[in-house]
């Protein structure tokens, strides 16, 4: 099984990061403005792009400023099976983000595009929990 990796570094306290990776307005302002998520163990998040069908992710570890873990339930056929992770630790007024896609079935062109757009969130993340402002999919120039 294949996996993309991250790590960024933001300058802000990892409660915020947190709050920005769980809630709603948070990941509307990060990611996608078309979704409905909730912060609940098991809840099934879903994340709208340019289609009509929602990425869905269900939440299946939730750690107060330290875990997320999602999988994948219903998206593009090489998604589905997938986990993502956020795991955050903080230092010295910094919060580092590893994100990890696991489980790819095997490196493609869409693997890489989506190992491009993982950085590109994390930039997103970065911004919106330094400065106030994130640049969702739907104000993104491709």
């Amino acid at each position: 099984m294949e996996k993309i990796e991250h790590i960024n570094y933001i300058k802000a306290p990892i409660s915020g990061v947190y709050e920005a990776l769980v809630t709603q307005n948070g990941l509307g302002r990060i990611w996608t403005t078309k979704l409905v998520v909730k912060p609940k163990l098991n809840f099934v998040n879903e994340f709208y792009f340019d289609d009509e069908d929602a990425t869905k992710m269900k939440i299946v570890e939730l750690v107060e400023n330290k875990k997320i873990v999602w999988e994948c339930t219903s998206s593009d056929p090489e998604w589905i099976g997938t986990s993502i992770s956020f795991d955050l630790s903080e230092k010295n007024g910094v919060t580092s983000v590893v994100l990890r896609h696991e489980n790819w079935r095997k490196i493609t062109e869409y693997y890489r595009w989506c190992n491009y757009n993982w950085a590109m969130f994390l930039l997103s993340l970065k911004e919106y929990c330094e400065n106030g402002t994130g640049t969702p999919y739907q104000e993104r120039h491709f």
